[in-house]
């Protein structure tokens, strides 16, 4: 659908193909398009062209998006500001909302999405700039004419009807003299009984009426006699509480109230993607501790040998050492024990700093990760199990391989499940191929689990991903492992594929970018 000209965007974001394929799709719609690669430049583009309407990606270096978002509604509330977030970043998203971000739409950018957000965008946009115009022309003098007093009078019942936020204003007594259309669908009251009858504060427990009170006296949220983006709760039809984002004026002539406008934001589509953020952490950490569980199991038969070797080893130097001095020709053999002791009992630490580090319960945490040390450690993790399972392991990784930005703690879940899942995959035995290499061609890191087992059925291949669909018997998995590891990939801006026929085994791979410019100071450092 084709918008009138007229409308400027400013798209940031520090990928090149992403604001080519996107610049196209807004020049075909009718908009004039400027763009940046990094949040600086946008803001500073946004003070020289003053868009309507902000494009900016989140997840952006030394400005992110947030910032930026911020910045821009700072300087110039009237810009409507859409965020884009890679899928699962929900917790974000709720935060570019509570600072008044128009909309947020998921990567990968499809045109439905683009074309949804950009006409709430516009309205909003719309809308704010009629109410921004009408409040400016009421501090004026009187109109001048009836005519005019009629136009103004009927552009005002019809911006506030038409508004996507609840408006309720009162007179001096607090008595409410306008609610619009949505402050009705929020409550659930209707205007007959609420229009010149209800007051403002009988929306409000007592409590809440009291702190509103006393925060417009102050001056913490937007100025004295004012509320801005103020998070309360309404009390609706049958005690119904809704969670709202409020702001708020008192109208003041020479000094003396003469009533109150209030806008309220609906926040319960924003609290059920909370509580969704919230179930996505618990599965996310469901799934470890079941992995852990797995892990633990071996890891005391791997633990029990070594320090039963140490234990001997100590007694008998112990031993030795009662008997009276230690002989020159002992000595040698003693450093041996000793040497012995050491060693085992650094492989019992190694193993154990592993699986404390593994087990832990983290936010996650982007930085750079080495995956030749990821793949060791998952390795160093899980050999032992391998072995009670009489599965031989066989690693091929490519050295020198780039560094990549992630979260290593998530990383690390998705590749033992790949192979706790290769693990159960084969029963009788067999072999298990852990590869970790480098597609230049495509920017990729690519990290593969191939095992000898059943393989997977045709028609069970499509489903796979999807939370709590397993193929194992009852107790053996609930279906968390694949789908919790698509979700990591899909935050870390890659993805995972799986090639598989029935008897032949099975291979997964997860693929995660390359930061370009790390790759090509790489290969100049190459000798």
């Amino acid at each position: 659908m084709t918008v009138s000209n007229g409308w400027k965007v400013l798209l940031i974001d520090d990928e090149e193909d992403i604001r080519e394929v996107v610049t196209i799709a807004l020049e075909d719609a009718g908009y004039t398009v400027f763009s940046a690669n990094e949040g600086q430049s946008g803001v500073r583009l946004c003070e020289e062209v003053i868009p309507h309407i902000v494009i900016t990606d989140i997840r952006m270096p030394k400005m992110d998006g947030l910032q930026v978002l911020e910045t821009v509604k700072k300087q110039y509330p009237d810009i409507e500001v859409i965020v884009v977030t890679a899928f699962g970043e929900m917790d974000l998203a709720i935060r570019a909302l509570q600072l008044d971000a128009s909309d947020f739409i998921t990567k990968p950018i499809n045109d439905q999405s683009l074309r949804l957000a950009l006409r709430r965008a516009r309205e909003r946009y719309t809308a704010r700039k009629a109410l921004k115009d009408y409040t400016a022309l009421l501090e004026k003098e009187k109109a001048q004419t009836s005519r005019e007093l009629v136009r103004t009078f009927t552009f005002q019942k019809n911006l506030i009807e038409s508004s996507m936020d609840g408006i309720l204003g009162c007179d001096e007594t607090d008595t409410i003299v306008i609610y619009n259309r949505s402050m009705a669908k929020m409550l659930g009251f209707k205007k007959d009984i609420v229009l010149n009858k209800m007051s403002w504060q009988q929306f409000f427990a007592p409590a809440d009426v009291n702190r509103l009170q006393k925060n417009f006296a102050s001056e913490g949220y937007g100025g004295k006699n004012r509320l801005y983006l103020y998070e309360t709760t309404l009390v609706g039809v049958d005690n119904r509480k809704i969670p709202v984002q409020a702001s708020a004026i008192r109208l003041l002539d020479q000094e003396i109230d003469t009533g109150l406008v209030c806008f309220f934001r609906d926040l319960r589509e924003i609290r059920a993607l909370e509580r969704e953020v919230e179930d996505q952490a618990r599965i996310l950490h469901q799934d470890k501790m079941m992995s852990l569980g797995k892990l633990a199991a071996s890891v005391v038969h791997e633990i029990n040998n070594p320090l039963s070797g140490v234990l001997n080893y100590i007694r008998l130097m112990t031993r030795i050492l009662r008997r009276g001095p230690l002989p020159d020709d002992r000595r040698e053999k003693f450093m041996e024990y000793l040497d012995l002791v050491e060693n085992e009992t650094d492989r019992c630490s190694h193993i154990v700093s592993s699986l404390l580090a593994f087990s832990r319960k983290s936010p996650p945490s982007f930085g750079p990760v080495q995956v030749d040390e990821l793949l060791q450690r998952c390795v160093a993790l899980s050999q032992h199990k391998l072995k009670l399972q009489n599965i031989d392991l066989a690693t091929r990784i490519e050295p020198g391989l780039p560094e990549i930005t992630g979260d290593f703690n998530q990383l690390q879940q998705c590749v033992i499940n790949l192979i706790f899942n290769a693990i159960d995959a084969m029963p009788q035995g067999g072999t298990l191929t852990l590869e970790g290499r480098c597609n230049q061609v495509e920017n990729w890191v690519v990290i593969s689990v191939r095992d000898t087992g059943h393989g997977i059925q045709p028609d069970d291949l499509p489903q796979i991903f999807e939370p709590f669909f397993t193929t194992k018997k009852e107790g053996y998995g609930v279906g968390l492992g694949l789908s919790t590891i698509f979700g990591i990939m899909q935050r870390h801006n890659g993805r995972v594929d799986v090639q598989s026929q029935p008897g032949l085994g099975a291979t997964f791979s997860l693929q995660l970018p390359i930061d370009a410019a790390k790759l090509n100071a790489q290969h100049q450092n190459d000798p």
